[in-house]
């Protein structure tokens, strides 16, 4: 069975993985992607806030190394669902037996206007490194931080962002003399967990954070430092840190894959309406925050269905649209969330912590996945096992 698997992020490494260790070299799967490697969504706020070097946190693809897997590093430049091929910027044309789409989503940071000349996005390595710059050479004054569309990846990151901002001012002495926004498009924080959403905004109030749901920043005025925002208001800034609008990738577009942006699954299963096309993660609309635990675990369910497949079984393997997010308090402290989305019904889910513990948890998190997927251990916050 050649299985080809379209991005290497929390859902393509997973897939790839399960497929190899049930099946080893029963198995021809093929992983792509055009990075040279793979960095954790948290730790771009561990670099963003100083709390590890850069070069700390990647992953290097060339460490994949499963039996029944081959790597490949390339721009996937073409997808035709209905052959199930994938074509690469090099020329080569891989066809597939089964195809997993696990691309996740662009970003565009252009989409907003003024928001490239006037802010700083912090969803990659890149932007993260220039936030933390920004932040460095900042004196004081206003903080606003800013979600500019929907969906958005890790829902939970512009909170922890607010916070960890906050320690950041205090250690420097300037919070006395600075004030702290958050504009968000969510009515709470995390909705489907009120626990988590009262013990932000508990925080928020303790720490004198501005709160402000509902709302989106429209475009930005580098000139004037001042952000437009859904609902007509203005605010002012003196450092704008801000969640990029998110798009499917031009090539899954292209592709005829997708329907009102992203691509449609069946949530049970990830099956797409093309057969044998299964699509997991940030990609999809299965209804799921996007965020690389809920990628996992509908890689799990393919990898199942793949599984049993090849031995000639069948699978009733179905998608539980369960996580567990990290999510940092600041000072240390993180509390873990646990959210469950179903469909037909109102999400649900409970929060431990926040606690010390759940911080080295959190690290394990990480270095267990780092040991499963690259064979290799991972620290990458110093001081870390």
């Amino acid at each position: 069975m050649r299985v080809v698997i379209l991005g290497a992020g929390f859902g393509g490494l997973e897939v790839a993985s399960m497929l190899s260790e049930a099946l080893g070299e029963g198995v021809d799967a093929t992983l792509v992607d055009r990075a040279d490697s793979f960095v954790f969504g948290f730790s771009k706020l561990d670099l963003m806030f100083g709390h590890t070097a850069a070069e700390r946190v990647h992953l290097a693809y060339a460490d994949v190394a499963h039996p029944g897997v081959r790597m490949v590093r390339a721009e996937v430049v073409g997808i035709d669902p209905a052959a199930r091929t994938a074509t690469l910027d090099s020329g080569e044309v891989l066809e597939a037996d089964v195809l997993v789409v696990a691309l996740g989503a662009d970003l565009d940071p252009s989409a907003t206007p003024g928001l490239v000349e006037g802010g700083h996005e912090f969803y990659t390595v890149p932007g993260a490194v220039a936030a933390r710059d920004a932040l460095d050479a900042f004196d004081g004054g206003r903080v606003v931080i800013a979600v500019t569309s929907t969906p958005f990846k890790c829902p939970p990151a512009p909170s922890e962002t607010a916070l960890l901002v906050h320690d950041f001012l205090t250690e420097r002495g300037l919070r006395r003399g600075s004030s702290i926004d958050l504009v968000m498009p969510l009515p709470r924080p995390i909705p489907p967990s009120p626990l988590a959403s009262e013990a932000i905004l508990e925080a928020f109030t303790e720490r004198g954070i501005g709160w402000h749901p509902g709302s989106l920043v429209r475009s930005v005025e580098p000139a004037r430092k001042v952000a437009a925002l859904g609902d007509g208001e203005e605010i002012g800034f003196d450092l704008l840190l801000a969640v990029p609008k998110h798009v499917a990738p031009a090539v899954v577009v292209e592709s005829g894959l997708t329907e009102d942006g992203w691509i449609p699954v069946d949530p049970r299963n990830l099956r797409t309406r093309f057969e044998d096309v299964y699509a997991i993660g940030d990609v999809t609309s299965v209804g799921t925050p996007k965020a690389g635990v809920f990628s996992e675990g509908q890689a799990k369910v393919v990898a199942e269905q793949l599984i049993a497949r090849a031995r000639g079984e069948g699978s009733d393997a179905t998608y539980g649209g369960q996580g567990i997010c990290y999510m940092e308090f600041g000072g240390g402290q993180v509390a873990k969330v646990d959210v469950t989305f179903l469909p037909g019904q109102a999400p649900f889910g409970g929060m431990d912590g926040p606690s010390l513990p759940n911080s080295a948890e959190k690290q394990a998190f990480g270095a267990e996945r780092a040991r499963r997927w690259f064979g290799r251990d991972w620290a990458p916050v110093e001081g870390s096992r």
